[in-house]
């Protein structure tokens, strides 16, 4: 049989696993299982929850949501040591590799069937072109993809969601002043993530440009804020949510455009993360591909970049598979 590949995507509440032969589609794991991160007290335990022995794994590739520096990683969630070259030892695997959640999602990309990318705005994508990935979700995550001569793309990844958020209107400037009086910097990640939305809300509230019902009040107050205004807006059932997330999208297209820019990414522009799948009738046109486009004298080369967006929840899992493949293989992915 052909080398196998133990891949893992590592989040805060859930984790999944998954074995891979190399020789068949990073998208169809041999095994594979979702579990409780929380479950579990270090990296090594959860791992073990899948019987990988009988098929002998080659490679443990790892994403992990944090900030990895070589084969160890910060997580803000989880209370783990990640040190991976540790716990290969420990399940008996010679080989390994860690990188980010963002990261391996980029690597997922390469991977996926056309069913799970769905477009939003067309253009006339360059298949040899690079790619950027931006990810809005609990947080925001950016990264880029240039192709290499014969063996798919090289990941570069970024922590370009911490950048200095750049107002685009009035009433932009308005926000960040009124997130800068809270927080001092103000990042990207502060007005576009799922908490951004919910900062975009409160600053329209209290600074009395919408008015906050009774109603929505009350599930602002039991349920998640994030999820609470993203599902009232979709459905134009109140009108300040839909005023928030009309700010969001207008923010999410420009700096998707950005990024675009920065990265020349005429293989198009992918969203990554959760919040992009719930939110993608809204992303087809309006205040997302306005401000996608608007780049002033650049405005038409953005109307040759199409925009994709990732609807296949377990991108990262594949992509994790497929650093390990390229990893087995020989390649130089950074």
């Amino acid at each position: 049989m052909s080398p196998t590949i133990f891949a893992a995507d590592i989040g805060g509440t859930k984790t999944a696993l998954g074995l891979f032969d190399t020789e068949g589609t990073m998208d169809k794991p041999l095994v594979s299982a979702t579990v409780s991160t929380e479950s579990f007290g270090s990296l090594t335990s959860l791992l073990a929850s899948l019987d990988t022995s009988h098929l002998n794994p080659a490679f443990l590739s790892v994403g992990i949501a944090g900030q990895v520096t070589g084969n160890t990683a910060v997580t803000p969630n989880l209370s783990w040591k990640i040190d991976l070259a540790k716990t290969a030892r420990a399940i008996g695997i010679e080989r390994y590799g860690l990188i980010n959640d963002l990261e391996a999602t980029a690597h997922g990309i390469e991977v996926l069937a056309t069913p799970n990318i769905h477009t939003v705005l067309a253009g006339e994508s360059d298949p040899h072109g690079p790619r950027a990935l931006i990810a809005a979700g609990t947080g925001l995550g950016e990264a880029f993809m240039v192709r290499q001569h014969s063996n798919g793309y090289v990941v570069i990844p970024s922590e370009g969601g911490h950048a200095d958020f750049a107002p685009t209107d009035e009433e932009q400037t308005e926000l960040l002043k009124f997130l800068t009086s809270r927080f001092g910097h103000v990042s990207y990640e502060r007005v576009l993530s799922g908490p951004g939305l919910h900062n975009i809300y409160t600053f329209l509230v209290e600074t009395g440009r919408v008015a906050r019902s009774p109603r929505i009040g009350e599930l602002l107050a039991t349920r998640d804020p994030s999820s609470v205004i993203g599902s009232e807006a979709i459905a134009g059932s109140d009108e300040s949510c839909v005023k928030a997330l009309d700010i969001f999208l207008a923010i999410y297209g420009a700096e998707a455009g950005n990024l675009a820019l920065k990265t020349m990414a005429t293989g198009g522009v992918y969203l990554g993360g959760g919040i992009a799948p719930k939110i993608l009738p809204k992303l087809v046109g309006g205040p997302f591909a306005k401000a996608f486009r608007d780049k002033g004298r650049l405005s038409g080369i953005m109307e040759l970049i199409p925009v994709k967006v990732i609807t296949e929840p377990l991108t990262a899992l594949y992509g994790a598979a497929n650093f390990g493949r390229k990893k087995l293989a020989g390649d130089s992915l950074r």
